[in-house]
């Protein structure tokens, strides 16, 4: 009985691999091996990156939040105290947004909530 071999799903299974490394660098890119390795360390880098990239927008956040805050005089966690206090329920995208684009919005906050 002849041998038999699916060298269609091999061919599929391999054009998506390379496909996934175009653009990569030297061998990177056209050496079967060496673009598997290369794409299988990309995929988990960017599992890795997708939730890494929500705490760095929160840490960006806070940092502007907490500099408009100090120009009326506030820290961030006084303000953020204050805000919960007051039951103002603005999250930190959106104070964040309001003090770098809408200083006198944000600075309405500020007065309501001291």
């Amino acid at each position: 009985m002849p041998r038999s071999v699916n060298a269609v799903a091999r061919r599929a299974r391999r054009k998506k691999i390379m496909k996934l490394a175009k653009g990569f660098f030297g061998r990177r890119k056209n050496v079967w091996t060496v673009a598997k390795n290369a794409v299988e360390k990309a995929m988990q880098y960017a599992y890795r990156d997708r939730r890494n990239k929500k705490r760095t927008f929160r840490a960006l956040w806070i940092v502007r939040i907490n500099a408009g805050a100090r120009l009326h005089g506030l820290s961030y966690s006084q303000f953020m105290g204050k805000l919960k206090a007051h039951n103002i329920e603005l999250n930190r995208k959106v104070l964040a947004d309001l003090a770098m684009n809408h200083p006198e919005a944000f600075k309405a906050i500020v007065e309501k909530v001291k």
